[in-house]
C-alpha cells in the first residue's frame, strides 16, 4: 500500500472529514495537525506545501500524489479503493 501523510488544522471540518475517511476504510495513514505542531515541524510542512505548490488543508499525500482538500473520490482513485 502506498504511504499516505495527512497535514490538517484542528479545528478544520473538512480536515476531521479527510481524517475519518481513512479511518472508517481501515487505511493506514499518518497525520500532523499543522496548528498543533512545534514551530520546527511548522517549517518543515510548509516547506513540504510550498514544494508541492498548493496552498490549503487538508493536505494529503498518496504516495508521490498531492491532493488539496477534501475529496474522497480522488482519495479511492490514487489508493484504487
Amino acid at each position: 500500500m502506498k504511504k499516505i501523510t495527512v497535514y490538517t488544522l484542528s479545528t478544520c471540518p473538512w480536515c476531521r472529514k479527510t481524517k475519518n475517511f481513512f479511518n472508517e476504510h481501515k487505511i493506514p495513514f499518518t497525520f500532523t495537525d499543522y496548528d498543533l505542531a512545534d514551530e520546527l515541524t511548522q517549517r518543515r510542512i510548509l516547506q513540504e506545501v510550498d514544494a508541492a505548490g498548493v496552498n490549503g488543508f487538508p493536505f494529503v499525500k498518496i504516495g508521490d500524489e498531492v491532493i488539496v482538500g477534501y475529496q474522497p473520490d480522488r482519495y479511492s482513485k490514487a489508493l484504487a479503493l
